[in-house]
C-alpha cells in the first residue's frame, strides 16, 4: 500500500494515478463497518481491472471545527494506517483537514479530490458527507460526479441491531465494556505508549509493574483491573493492568490516571521501550483499601483471575 499525504490546494493531476475505485470516510477504529466499505470498494476495483484506494483525513474534523477540541482516537493516524494496510487497498490518501478545506464546497471537493485525482468509482457508507458543513451527501454524489464516476452506497453494518459506530465503540471503552468493544472492532483494541519510570512501589510488594506513558491521543478504558497483552519486541506478554489514581496511597488524585502493568513469568527492563497494550477483560473497579496487607491479597486474586481468564481462551 502506498500512503499519499495531501495539502490542501493540491497540486496533483489525473495522470498522477492510474483510474482508481476509491472508499471514502474517516475510519477513526477501522472496525468492521468500515472495513466493510474498504473491502466493498477493493471488490469493485479487481471486477473493473482497477485500482483500489482509500481516503480519509488528519486530524479529526471536530479538532479544526471545533477550534482545538481534543478528541480521543480509537486509531491515531500511524495505527489507522496500519490497520487499513492489513486489508491491502493499493493507495491510501490522507488528506490534511484545515479550515480552508473544510470550506469547500460539496462540487469543489468532487472535482479537486476525486475527479481531479482520477477517480472512476467511490465507494461510502449511506450516512457520510462531504463539503462545507456536510452538505454531499451519498443522495447528490451522482449530480456532483459530473458522469466522470459512479459510486456504491454501502449500507449499516449491525451488532445486536444496532449500528457499528467510531461513537459506540468509544461508549463500550469507556465504560469498561470490552467484550463488547472486540465485537464492534472485529480485533481486541489496542493502544501505544512508552514505558516510564514511575514510583517503583509495585516492587517493593512483589508485584512490579510497567508504567506506561501514552504517546498519543489514545482513548483509554476506565479505571480498573484488566487483563491485558503487552507487546514489546515482537513479543506478546501476558499481565493484569491497574488504570487508576492509586486511592489507596494518593489523598489527592492526580491529573491522569496511571497505566501500570503487572507482567507474568517476566524478568528484564523495558524502561523507555515503546510498546502496545492488547486490552482484553476488565476484572473489577478500581478501590481504595485499609492497607497494604489488603491490597496484596487483592492483587493475589486479581492475578488468579487474570491467569484463569488467560487460560479459558487459549482452551476455546
Amino acid at each position: 500500500m502506498q500512503t499519499i499525504h495531501i495539502n490542501h490546494p493540491h497540486s496533483f493531476v489525473k495522470s498522477d494515478f492510474p483510474p482508481l475505485v476509491l472508499a471514502l470516510g474517516f475510519f477513526d477504529g477501522v472496525h468492521r463497518g468500515h472495513k466493510k466499505v474498504i473491502q466493498t470498494a477493493m471488490e469493485e476495483a479487481d471486477r473493473r481491472g482497477e485500482k483500489s484506494g482509500v481516503m480519509t483525513f488528519d486530524p479529526h474534523p471536530k479538532e479544526v471545527l471545533r477550534k482545538g477540541a481534543a478528541i480521543d482516537y480509537l486509531t491515531p493516524l500511524s495505527k489507522k494506517e496500519s490497520e487499513i494496510g492489513k486489508i491491502g487497498p493499493d493507495f491510501l490518501f490522507v488528506v490534511h483537514f484545515t479550515p480552508e478545506f473544510a470550506e469547500l464546497t460539496p462540487q469543489n471537493f468532487c472535482d479537486d479530490y476525486l475527479i481531479g485525482l482520477n477517480v472512476k468509482h467511490v465507494v461510502a457508507g449511506f450516512d457520510y458527507s462531504y463539503g462545507r458543513l456536510g452538505k454531499g451527501t451519498m443522495e447528490t454524489i451522482e449530480f456532483h460526479s459530473r458522469g466522470a464516476f459512479s459510486h456504491t452506497v454501502v449500507g449499516k453494518v449491525d451488532e445486536a441491531d444496532e449500528k457499528i459506530s467510531s461513537t459506540r465503540i468509544r461508549e463500550t471503552i469507556r465504560s469498561g465494556e470490552l467484550y463488547e468493544t472486540k465485537k464492534l472492532l472485529g480485533r481486541n483494541y489496542e493502544t501505544s505508549g512508552t514505558v516510564v519510570h514511575g514510583e517503583k512501589r509495585g516492587r517493593t510488594i512483589g508485584f512490579p509493574t510497567a508504567n506506561v506513558d501514552k504517546d498519543q491521543a489514545y482513548l483509554i478504558p476506565k479505571p480498573g483491573v484488566y487483563a491485558v497483552e503487552l507487546g514489546s519486541d515482537g513479543q506478546w506478554l501476558k499481565g493484569m493492568c491497574n488504570i487508576g489514581f492509586k486511592p489507596t496511597f494518593n489523598e489527592k488524585a492526580p491529573d491522569k490516571p496511571a497505566v501500570e502493568i503487572h507482567l507474568f513469568d517476566f524478568t528484564g527492563d523495558l524502561y523507555g521501550k515503546k510498546v502496545l497494550i492488547r486490552w482484553h477483560e476488565r476484572i473489577r473497579s478500581e478501590k481504595a483499601f485499609s492497607g497494604v496487607d489488603e491490597l496484596i491479597a487483592q492483587l493475589k486474586a486479581d492475578e488468579g483471575c487474570v491467569r484463569d481468564f488467560f487460560a479459558k481462551i487459549k482452551e476455546i
